[in-house]
C-alpha cells in the first residue's frame, strides 16, 4: 500500500467532499495512473446524485482522466511506467458477452465506467484496466487531453460516423461543453458548419471556432432557417433538452438525421409522417473506446482543436463541480493535481 493520498469522493448521494485514502498496487491486468488532470463532465452527476444503478459509495467521480502510468500490474504488456495515458467513459469491458465477441466493446453488457464502476479521476491516483488506456500525443498537455477523453471523443466519433461528407451542411445544436468542440470538429472535417444556440452571445465565438453560419434559436424556428440554407445532412444535438431538439427535424434535408449526444430523460416528440417523406432518421451515439480517444486526440493535435477550459486545483473540486452543474463554466472545467 502507498501512503495516504488526496482524493475527492462522493460518500453519500448528493455530496462531493474531500478525503484521504490509501491507493493499492494495481492488480493483474491493470495499471496505476498518477493523475495530472481530470475533466468535470455533466455525467459525473450520475455518480454524485446516485442516478446510475448499483453505485457503491464512497466513490471517486471522474472519467476524463489524463496522467502518467505510475505502476504496472502483472500480465500487462505494451505499457511502461512513465507512459502518458488517458482514460475515458470506456473504462474496461468483459470480453465475453455477445457484444464484446463482435468487437463492440463500447456497448459491453458489463461496461466499466471510471467514477461509476470504480474510483475515477478526482484523485491523485487512479487504478484502471490496461485495455482501457489511450496514449496521449506529445502535442497535447494533460489539461488539453483530459476533456477530449469524453466530450472530445463523443462529438468527434459521432460526426465521423454520421454519414456526412465534406461539403455537407452540418449543424451543431448547442454551443456549450460538447457543442463548442463539435463546431471545431465539424469545421475541420470539411462540413459547411452551422452553430445553433440561444441568443446572440455565442455568435462571435462560434464563428471564431469555425462555424460558417450562426442561428439564434430564440429568433424563430431554427429548422426553417436550416431549410433556407438547403437543409442539414446532420444536426448534432449536444443540448440536453428534447424540446430544443424537436425543431431540428424540420431543418433536415432528404436523408438527413438528428444525431443525439446530449442525454435527456424526457421523451422526444416526432412527426413520423414528415420523417417518412424525407427518409429522415433519429440516431444517437455514445462516447468511444480507447482507440477512438486516440483518434480524437490525434485529430485535435493535428488540426488545432482544443477545448476551452477553466482549470481548478483538485482541492476545489466541490466548488468546481457546482460551477459545472450551474452552466456557468466556459466551457469545460478541468481539475489539476
Amino acid at each position: 500500500m502507498m501512503n495516504k493520498v488526496f482524493a475527492v469522493q462522493s460518500a453519500t448521494a448528493g455530496r462531493v467532499e474531500r478525503d484521504e485514502r490509501e491507493v493499492p498496487a494495481p492488480p493483474a491486468g491493470s495499471v496505476r495512473i498518477r493523475v495530472e488532470a481530470c475533466g468535470i463532465c455533466h455525467s459525473d452527476a450520475l455518480t454524485v446524485y446516485n442516478v446510475w444503478p448499483g453505485i457503491v459509495f464512497p466513490r471517486v467521480p471522474g472519467h476524463e482522466i489524463a496522467g502518467k502510468i505510475d505502476a504496472i500490474g502483472e500480465m500487462v504488456t505494451g505499457w511502461q511506467v512513465g507512459d502518458r495515458v488517458g482514460l475515458g467513459w470506456h473504462g474496461g469491458h468483459c470480453g465475453i458477452c455477445d457484444r464484446c465477441r463482435r468487437g463492440d466493446f463500447l456497448t459491453c453488457r458489463s461496461l466499466q465506467v471510471p467514477g461509476i464502476s470504480y474510483d475515477g479521476g478526482y484523485a491523485q491516483y487512479a487504478i484502471a484496466p490496461a485495455d482501457a488506456l489511450a496514449r496521449i500525443p506529445d502535442a497535447l498537455s494533460a489539461s488539453e487531453a483530459a476533456p477530449l477523453m469524453c466530450a472530445g471523443v463523443t462529438t468527434f466519433n459521432a460526426l465521423r460516423h454520421s454519414g456526412a461528407r465534406p461539403g455537407d451542411l452540418v449543424a451543431i445544436l448547442g454551443v456549450g461543453g460538447l457543442g463548442h468542440l463539435g463546431v471545431q470538429y465539424a469545421a475541420k472535417m470539411g462540413f459547411e458548419t452551422v452553430a445553433i444556440a440561444r441568443g446572440d452571445s455565442k455568435r462571435e465565438l462560434s464563428l471564431e471556432l469555425g462555424a460558417r453560419h450562426y442561428i439564434d434559436s430564440e429568433r424563430g424556428d431554427y429548422g426553417a432557417a436550416l431549410q433556407k440554407l438547403g437543409g442539414a445532412k446532420v444536426v448534432l444535438a449536444t443540448a440536453t433538452s428534447t424540446k430544443a431538439m424537436e425543431p431540428a427535424m424540420g431543418g433536415l434535408a432528404v436523408d438527413g438525421s438528428l444525431l443525439i449526444v446530449g442525454a435527456s430523460m424526457e421523451p422526444l416528440s416526432l412527426n413520423t409522417a414528415a420523417m417518412i417523406g424525407g427518409r429522415q432518421s433519429v440516431k444517437s451515439w455514445p462516447s468511444g473506446t480507447c482507440v477512438d480517444s486516440e483518434d480524437a486526440m490525434a485529430f485535435s493535435a493535428r488540426n488545432g482543436v482544443r477545448a476551452r477550459i477553466e482549470e481548478r486545483p483538485l482541492d476545489e473540486a466541490p466548488a468546481a463541480f457546482d460551477r459545472m452543474m450551474s452552466g456557468a463554466a466556459r466551457f469545460r472545467v478541468v481539475l489539476t493535481m
